[in-house]
């Protein structure tokens, strides 16, 4: 099992597209409106900071989230934070700053804080936008996310089952009637950077082929309105499959996510395989406090989580399982079967005091790092399926993520 822990940190900063060594049509032609303003423009960037290493059984953690809040912030401050990084900051003196090379760069610099440390920095994911995002990893990989969203009606139903076997097997989504769903779609790219525009492939290449699938989708009923649809199961699973299909005739398309509502996704993955995933959550007080320690010690290393009284979250659960659709139904896994064993992993712990009311934390401390290795058994055998990878969220800005390899570049 491979265990990661995210921190989520925050940046504000102006910047252009430009390359020096092109004449100024042709940075018009590629960057268009990024270059336009000599001056820059502006982004609010959210910056997550990756890491993995082994879990201190006194402590309980990968390491203390707030040093890493401390120690990057002071980073972010002296570099990125109300900069205009094509004059600030180097070396975007030199080079475009591109959602690539940002994260890039940050992985670069961040890596460095934490070589006293056991952890060690595996991956930068960079949000520019809602809807344009990349990721540096600790080999030099780097990927590019571009995102859209549509809304559109559907009949959920497979053309290879019968109209008895669609209503057993899809319910009130297999009503001749239809129904809708607010979509949003992740593309993500892989490639090597090109030293002069900065991207994997460059915006004005990237962005019409999604903006395409927007304009096929939006406000359509995908049961009736694209022909392309018809002999293939209306599955969330089959979406997935042909909008990756699609898009890598023209882009180097690693995987695409399909998110069907904030809670369920289908991705499909490199032209092999297929993943889903559900959203769900539990409310839960805690305190961290490891028996293991003086009481000196346990105020140090946790401070205000080890308050007498506890404190609570309501913890975010992404189960995701991965394998081969059944082609018949276009499906990976019943999603019924799916809610019912993650609920049923969670009620233990739903409303409760985590060290007081459950036995799960009576010799260790209720850190996510030891919430989410307890989780990952109990969710397996409630819904009786592999789970590949397991999130926690146990706020917006503190992630931990299981999987059952280190093969993490699916996010």
């Amino acid at each position: 099992m491979y265990l990661t822990i995210s921190k989520r940190l925050e940046f504000s900063a102006s910047y252009r597209y430009y390359q020096p060594n092109w004449p100024e049509e042709k940075n018009r032609e590629v960057f268009g409106k990024r270059f336009l303003s000599r001056y820059g423009f502006g982004s609010n960037f959210v910056a997550y900071f990756i890491f993995h290493g082994p879990v201190d059984v006194d402590t309980g953690m990968v390491l203390n989230v707030a040093d890493v809040k401390k120690r990057v912030n002071k980073l972010l401050a002296q570099r990125f934070d109300h900069k205009f990084l094509n004059m600030d900051t180097p070396p975007f003196d030199r080079i475009v700053p591109s959602p690539e090379n940002i994260a890039r760069q940050l992985f670069i610099e961040a890596e460095t804080l934490f070589q006293d440390s056991t952890a060690t920095l595996v991956a930068c994911h960079l949000s520019e936008s809602p809807n344009n995002e990349a990721t540096a990893y600790s080999d030099g990989y780097v990927e590019r996310h571009l995102w859209t969203e549509f809304s559109a009606a559907r009949r959920t139903w497979s053309p290879h089952l019968s109209e008895e076997e669609n209503t057993q097997l899809f319910g009130t989504a297999s009503s001749p009637s239809g129904h809708g769903h607010h979509y949003r779609l992740r593309v993500t790219l892989t490639g090597d950077i090109d030293t002069a525009h900065g991207m994997i492939v460059p915006d004005n290449e990237s962005y019409p082929a999604v903006i395409a699938i927007h304009d096929l989708f939006d406000h359509k009923n995908l049961s009736t309105d694209i022909p392309e649809l018809h002999s293939i199961p209306m599955t969330t699973e089959c979406l997935s499959r042909y909008l990756y299909q699609r898009l890598s005739k023209t882009l180097p398309v690693h995987r695409v996510r399909l998110w069907e509502n904030p809670t369920f996704f289908s991705e499909y993955i490199d032209g092999n395989s297929f993943t889903m995933g559900y959203v769900s959550s539990f409310r839960a007080a805690h305190r961290l406090h490891s028996p293991k320690l003086s009481d000196k010690e346990n105020k140090n290393i946790y401070s205000i989580c080890n308050n007498l009284h506890g404190h609570g979250h309501r913890y975010l659960v992404e189960t995701t399982l991965e394998g081969q659709i059944d082609e018949t139904s276009g499906t990976l896994f019943p999603l019924g079967r799916l809610m019912d064993g993650i609920q049923q992993a969670l009620v233990p712990w739903d409303y409760k005091h985590l060290n007081k009311d459950t036995d799960d934390f009576t010799d260790q401390p209720s850190t996510s790092e030891n919430i989410i290795h307890i989780l990952h058994p109990r969710l397996e055998n409630n819904i009786g399926y592999s789970v590949q990878r397991l999130r926690l969220w146990e706020t917006p800005n503190n992630r931990f993520t299981l999987r059952k390899d280190n093969n993490f570049t699916n996010r």
